[in-house]
């Protein structure tokens, strides 16, 4: 029997809830518009925005032009000097208000990001639930972070589609409650409804919160170079992030640039294969479109063969396909390790990364194969790729030394501890690495001489919630950590001379835990 759209997740219904929920969003002909001067407007040229999931058209994002963003600023900047008069309980009031709503329409969220990131139902409600609770404990705790301090001033925000919520909408209900005001701009691909939800959310609440959508090209003047822009907060690609730094260094003003890296798994004298396997099925959810994902295991050559009988039984495990079918109505969700990747472009670029790699002597271990019960026959499956890993990927392919940020993972078989050092330090710097070993002390001498910001022993570690610091080493990020105190210390100022944790130009200071 075919698969069916559960009737919960149909679009049209999924968008005529939104515009119930939010009608001051949308215009006369049904089109979403931008926050712009405190009130909805500005809708642009509309520029297609279509689904992962099977190809079809979700509606039209609104692109502004340059001059409109820097209305959006200029008003903003103006904001902040009333919000960041505005006493410390009305902010968490008003905060506490934003978060309530977005719990009443915690599901209908949820479902819009499976539409417009791919997101398996699971994972959607994980990303909102993560930045509701975050948040929540800021509110907790942000007396005794503002001692001190006062509020910095206007924050822009650019971040990437994969965590609208846990991430974006995280650091913006966080800014608002450190004094600022916030704009932000929707990711190009994807979250668009669903931060226009929590945006109109936030701003029913009193906050000082604007969203402008464009591309990032061409708004950067107004985003990012701007003189009412008094600190930057960016999550995306190394090549973006590099373009932003430059234009940054010669500039009086704070940035947080969360980029890549590649983050590896060392294994060294291990045996606890049951507990490695557990982690690295875990670490395929969302089909590793994450900036902590683990995409490189560099494996003592005598283990390679134990690893491989580990390793190939969860790869041949994970389920891919549509997130949103059902068998009737009334199943629940399927539950998914991923869905789609974020678009087609992106499969067809790993699938050439693949076969650069195949063509250079790198050998293929695995090749993944999508099942079609997990479809609806005929539909447009290609975003979907399933998992691929590969041994040996020579130094010159681009496999080597960059990020997939998909489902392709590489193996390199090492022969003594400085070899495997060496594989795991390939990047100038990243965000998060493990050792598997069953000697705690040579995990920790290990640890001692990686350049990533978070090492793990025999577990894998993440970008963290609540007061777990979070930042990375050498390329992977530059300007201020954040996380725990120092997400408020980030966007706050302090004593005169205050030197901030972060990684700068001129200096680097690491917080002593990680």
């Amino acid at each position: 029997m075919s698969k069916i759209i559960a009737p919960e997740c149909e679009w049209p219904h999924l968008m005529a809830q939104l515009r119930a929920a939010a009608p001051e969003a949308f215009n006369a002909d049904g089109h979403v518009l931008n926050l712009i001067e405190g009130t909805w407007g500005w809708p642009g040229h509309g520029k297609h925005y279509s689904t992962a999931i099977d190809g079809s058209e979700l509606g039209r994002m609104p692109m502004i032009d340059l001059e409109t963003a820097k209305r959006a600023v200029r008003f903003a900047a103006r904001e902040h000097e009333t919000w960041a008069r505005t006493d410390l309980d009305e902010r968490r009031r008003r905060v506490s208000e934003a978060l309530a709503g977005l719990r009443q329409q915690r599901d209908l969220i949820a479902y819009l990001l499976m539409w417009e990131i791919g997101k398996p139902y699971h994972l959607a409600c994980d990303d909102v639930d993560r930045c509701i609770s975050g948040v929540e404990w800021y509110i907790e705790q942000i007396e005794w972070m503002m001692n001190g301090r006062r509020p910095l001033g206007l924050i822009s925000n650019i971040a990437s589609w994969n965590y609208p919520y846990s991430v974006l909408m995280h650091a913006v209900l966080v800014q608002t409650l450190a004094g600022n005001a916030v704009i932000a701009k929707t990711p190009s691909d994807g979250g668009l409804f669903a931060l226009t939800l929590g945006f109109a959310i936030a701003r029913r609440a009193g906050l000082p919160v604007s969203l402008v959508s464009g591309s990032g090209g061409a708004l950067s003047d107004a985003l990012v170079r701007n003189a009412d822009v008094a600190c930057l907060a960016f999550v995306g690609g190394k090549t973006n992030g590099r373009d932003i730094a430059a234009s940054l260094y010669d500039r009086n003003k704070r940035y947080m640039l969360e980029m890549e890296g590649v983050n590896c798994y060392g294994i060294w004298d291990f045996s606890d294969w049951a507990n490695l396997a557990q982690q690295i099925k875990k670490g395929f959810a969302y089909g590793k479109q994450r900036c902590t994902a683990y995409i490189r295991y560099v494996v003592q050559r005598r283990l390679f063969p134990k690893f491989l009988d580990m390793y190939l039984p969860v790869l041949k495990s994970l389920q891919i396909g549509n997130p949103v079918l059902v068998d009737r109505p009334g199943d629940p969700l399927p539950k998914l390790d991923f869905g789609p990747l974020i678009n087609a472009k992106k499969v067809e670029e790993l699938r050439v990364l693949y076969s650069e790699a195949l063509g250079a002597g790198a050998i293929c271990v695995y090749e993944g194969e999508l099942n079609p019960d997990l479809f609806l026959p005929d539909q447009d499956i290609s975003a979907y790729m399933a998992p691929v890993a590969l041994l040996n990927v020579p130094r010159n392919c681009r496999l080597h030394h960059n990020e997939p940020f998909g489902p392709v993972d590489t193996i390199v078989i090492v022969d003594s501890v400085d070899e495997l050092i060496s594989e795991m330090n390939i990047s100038n710097g990243n965000l998060v690495s493990s050792i598997a070993t069953d000697d705690p002390k040579l995990g920790q001498m290990i640890a001692s001489e990686l350049r990533a910001f978070k090492v793990g022993i025999n577990k894998m570690r993440s970008r963290g919630d609540r007061d777990e610091v979070f930042g990375g080493m050498g390329a992977s990020w530059k300007g201020c950590f954040v996380g725990g105190k120092y997400l408020v210390e980030s966007v706050t100022v302090g004593a005169p001379g205050e030197r901030l944790y972060g990684n700068f130009p001129d200096y680097t200071l690491l917080p002593e835990q990680r």
